[in-house]
């Protein structure tokens, strides 16, 4: 999903900083729906959002803040999440200087998305050999493959895998390139990620290079579809696209142009509310839904291209 990432700078200057936590206990469902809208909601540059299992078995959510949060905007975003109870119980605390965005995903489980596992470095040595590990820097805030969009784009991958062999792949608005990555090591073919923020594409290139895919990744910054390292590789036979459903509204139809016949595009970012929208938008360009994955409140639908 389309997010700025916190870079290695920012880590560290946050490590002398004072900072803010927002802490909460809910079920593991709710934990994790209320650690998406927050994680879409907030300025990840200024915050770091996990939610977590204790050892005694129930689920916390602790939110990071560089500065002081506004409390009355953070209980109502938690309020269309998980109610109006959960808001209430939320506690604010200060703590000591810190790197809180090291702290806040040391507490990650690893994530399993069919054959893919998103790790952590401090994970590295747990992941089972039979899987298609991918590890992100523990000072990357976001684009860990908590957030059920990512989940859902490496499930359709997955699913994809099975009858499909792209050749020439998109991956649009990349962030810290866990889906290019992912796509590069079960299909080892070139893979294009591009990102509106010049940042995030620094990040997905490391992280590139950390997976063992710098070969087949190339990560730019790209304002749009009509940028020319795109324009250069196009059409495609996958693009993927985990941002938002509006802006995936306004691509649906420069998206539909760059395609080979029967591609398939995989979209995330869409709430399960906004489905029926995102897939009217696809159709309207000749693309027909093949396969979705809902998952923790999002929908995320692979669509098949005209055939010529």
């Amino acid at each position: 999903m389309t997010k700025s990432q916190a870079n290695q700078k920012s880590a560290s200057d946050a490590s002398s900083e004072p900072t803010f936590v927002a802490r909460l206990i809910a079920d593991e469902q709710t934990s994790r729906r209320i650690a998406d809208l927050l994680s879409e909601s907030l300025d990840p540059s200024e915050t770091a959002c996990a939610a977590f299992e204790q050892p005694d078995g129930r689920w916390q959510v602790d939110v990071h803040f560089r500065n002081r949060p506004d409390e009355t905007s953070l209980r109502e975003i938690v309020t269309l999440a998980g109610g109006e109870e959960l808001a209430r119980a939320i506690t604010v605390e200060r703590v000591q200087p810190r790197n809180w965005v090291k702290e806040s995903l040391i507490g990650l489980r690893p994530v399993t998305a069919g054959r893919f596992v998103v790790h952590g470095a401090h994970d590295r040595d747990r992941v089972p050999s039979h899987c298609i590990s991918i590890e992100i820097e523990a000072a990357t805030a976001f684009g860990t493959g908590h957030h059920g969009t990512t989940r859902g784009c490496l499930l359709a991958l997955d699913f994809l895998a099975r009858n499909y062999k792209p050749r020439h792949i998109l991956d649009l608005g990349t962030g810290s390139g866990i889906l290019a990555i992912a796509a590069a090591k079960l299909f080892r073919v070139p893979v294009l990620a591009t990102d509106i923020d010049a940042a995030s594409a620094r990040t997905a290139r490391d992280n590139a290079r950390l997976n063992g895919v710098g070969s087949f990744v190339t990560a730019v910054h790209a304002a749009d579809l009509r940028a020319p390292e795109i324009a250069k590789r196009a059409p495609f036979d996958l693009v993927m696209s985990n941002i938002l459903l509006r802006p995936l509204q306004r691509l649906a139809a420069p998206m539909a142009r760059q395609l080979e016949p029967n591609a398939r595009i995989v979209l995330s970012g869409i709430l399960k509310s906004q489905a029926n929208a995102a897939l009217t938008a696809y159709r309207s360009q000749g693309l027909m839904l093949e396969r979705s994955f809902p998952l923790d409140g999002w929908f995320t639908p692979v669509m098949v291209a005209a055939s010529g």
